[in-house]
């Protein structure tokens, strides 16, 4: 059985914040050489993650063009946390 788009959403959200490395101190972040900004890619994932958390909290369902948008947004997020050996 296929979850609900509200479901769906709230894995994807789950799957991100549990990947990327959220609690990492900014040092750690921003040590060494880096390709584009992690710092910055991070809080941009992070924005978008805490939207959809209250935007599911207050019952909005989300169309299956927003779960592919911050899918794909998020993948992006995660390419470019890989040049910067933030995540495998």
């Amino acid at each position: 059985m296929k979850p609900n788009r509200q479901i769906a959403m709230l894995e994807l959200i789950q799957q991100v914040r549990y990947e990327f490395p959220f609690d990492l101190p900014d040092a750690q972040i921003c040590a060494g050489k880096c390709v584009g900004c992690p710092k910055k890619l991070l809080e941009l994932a992070d924005t978008e993650l805490c939207e959809w958390e209250s935007r599911l909290k207050n019952n909005e369902v989300p169309l299956f063009g927003d779960i592919t948008r911050l899918a794909k947004l998020c993948k992006n997020i995660r390419r470019g946390l890989a040049r910067n050996n933030l995540v495998k």
